[in-house]
């Protein structure tokens, strides 16, 4: 954990973005550690050499860009209404650099930044206000009607501006080099300040800001791997994505898995672990490399079994608010959200059938997290699919592929997401449960698979009581028989699948033994089902 923080707290001293300083300073530290840990870079590498690494370059589309600094004024006040210092994450991404000395200008209140609010508004020249997206409201404003610039307040609840008064999301504008304008995040505290000056009057502001863009940028994305010794074609995947200026999102994924690396590679080397399939590790853009690895190599792709992200990871709870959770795959949750299942503050739609992906990987890492909390009260929880990290390019390509994060965190996306929010524990737990359970999928025999076929029969059985105690609940209440039959037949269809590919697990393929064991196990949650009539009931 205290090695994994390390790695955290470099990444938080930048703010992280695809080409910029602080994205490719990050990706070197990424490849020096490795290269620490015993792993070989590729082109230096020799056929005997089982453990190395790569840095990949992408050529951008467009330059790169990094924040340098930022101050907004009232005219006439001594006091800075917002500073970089203090708040990085009050430029817009995609704002361009003010004249030297920085721009003044009147603010004027265009609400929530709507096109209506906008109607009688003359905003040309003025710096416009608005509480809502900053995005289409700086179109609206800037590209379209003239303005010099906005300020925009957006903050959710669950992040507590009320408290938090200082605390800034990051935002992006639309890139317009012609209009070379900027945007400007603001902070509870900045905008009650705003507000309670425009009302006595005019408000004049000077803002200054100083950007580097960098043309002809470069992405890059740093792959290692530890080869299989019995089959390297077929492999567990883990990523972490780099960019975002965050420390637990996402400098901890990033931690997390650049010491789960270094730990793989020394028990490789002391002969502790012999992984029969290979284990990869990607660090990158978020989405678009695991993307890319997933799609860019058909071959490849064909050998990828399992695929898990790590994405805000190391969250100290008793400061952010959250709790470590375990984004599912597809499964009935996501559907019918009730009893203990809840989805987060950040948000999911109901799924229906047609998107569920049965799979044992669900459970399988869940009891792996709970094996790791057994040893010192580790709180472990779930919560429905959602999507929006690393995982989705996985599920897209039909592989398995789940989330490991933290939620609620009323830090989420802020720049008091910072390195004092981070916990060593927190890094540990879940960076042992990570590389277990890829320890365990790399090198199942008949024995273990077995072993893992019952754990999931056993959850399965206990999901189906669970359901029906709900169900008959909600028929007490109201509620049509037929539907929530159609509820519980629906968990054991997705159970039924997900014991059935768990043929993919033992090592040079499924032993007749193993075999057996699916279909009974498949036989016992039949016949656990047929026990639970709701209609006789």
């Amino acid at each position: 954990g205290e090695r994994a923080f390390e790695t955290v707290s470099f990444l938080d001293k930048h703010v992280r973005w695809p080409g910029n300083e602080g994205f490719d300073a990050s990706i070197g530290h990424i490849a020096e550690q490795l290269e620490y840990a015993g792993y070989v870079r590729e082109d230096l590498a020799s056929v005997s050499d089982r453990m190395t690494f790569r840095v990949e370059s992408y050529p951008m589309n467009r330059s790169a860009w990094q924040p340098l600094h930022a101050n907004v004024k009232i005219v006439g006040d001594s006091e800075d209404l917002l500073d970089f210092y203090d708040n990085r994450n009050m430029l817009a991404t995609n704002s361009f650099a003010t004249v030297t000395g920085g721009i003044t200008g009147f603010v004027i209140d265009a609400g929530d930044g709507s096109e209506e609010a906008f109607g009688g508004l003359d905003v040309k020249g003025k710096i416009v206000l608005i509480e809502g997206q900053i995005s289409r409201a700086f179109q609206r404003a800037v590209a379209r009607r003239g303005a010099i610039g906005i300020f925009a307040y957006s903050l959710p609840a669950y992040l507590q501006p009320e408290i938090n008064q200082q605390s800034i999301q990051f935002k992006s504008i639309p890139l317009n080099e012609k209009a070379t304008s900027w945007g400007i995040n603001l902070s509870n505290w900045a905008l009650v300040r705003l507000r309670a000056a425009l009302s006595k009057g005019p408000v004049e502001v000077r803002v200054v800001t100083n950007v580097r863009w960098t043309p002809d940028a470069i992405e890059q994305t740093v792959v290692a791997d530890i080869k299989g010794s019995q089959v390297p074609d077929e492999r567990f995947v883990f990523s972490a994505h780099v960019q975002e200026p965050g420390a637990n999102d996402n400098a901890s994924g990033v931690g997390a898995q650049v010491e789960m690396a270094r730990v793989a590679a020394n028990m490789v080397k002391s002969g502790q672990i012999d992984p029969k399939r290979t284990i990869s590790f990607i660090w990158g853009d978020e989405i678009r490399s695991t993307n890319r690895y997933v799609t860019q190599d058909s071959v490849r792709r064909e050998g990828i079994l399992w695929g898990l992200s790590l994405d805000m990871v190391g969250e100290d709870t008793q400061k952010t608010g959250g709790t470590f959770l375990i984004e599912k795959m597809p499964d009935p949750s996501a559907i019918w959200t009730r009893g203990e299942e809840k989805h987060t503050d950040w948000g999911g739609r109901p799924l229906t059938k047609e998107d569920m992906t049965p799979h044992y990987f669900n459970d399988f890492v869940l009891h792996r997290a709970l094996e790791q909390a057994e040893t010192n009260g580790w709180i472990v929880k779930t919560n429905p699919f959602e999507g929006g990290s690393d995982h989705v390019p996985f599920l897209r390509s039909d592989i398995p592929g789940l989330l490991l994060w933290h939620f609620t965190d009323q830090y989420y996306h802020t720049d008091r997401d910072r390195i004092e929010m981070v916990s060593p524990a927190e890094l540990k737990n879940v960076g042992v449960t990570a590389l277990v359970s890829a320890f365990a999928l790399a090198s199942a025999d008949g024995k273990m698979t077995r072993a893992f076929v019952k754990e999931v029969q056993n959850a399965a059985i206990a999901r189906l009581q669970t359901e029906y105690l709900l169900s008959t609940d909600a028929i007490e209440s109201g509620a049509e028989v037929l539907v929530e039959e159609d509820i519980l037949a629906t968990w054991k269809g997705w159970y039924d699948a997900a014991l059935s590919s768990m043929t993919d697990i033992e090592v040079g393929g499924s032993s007749a033994e193993t075999m057996a064991a699916i279909e009974m196990a498949k036989n016992r949650l039949a016949a656990a089902f047929s026990e639970l009539s709701l209609s006789k009931n």
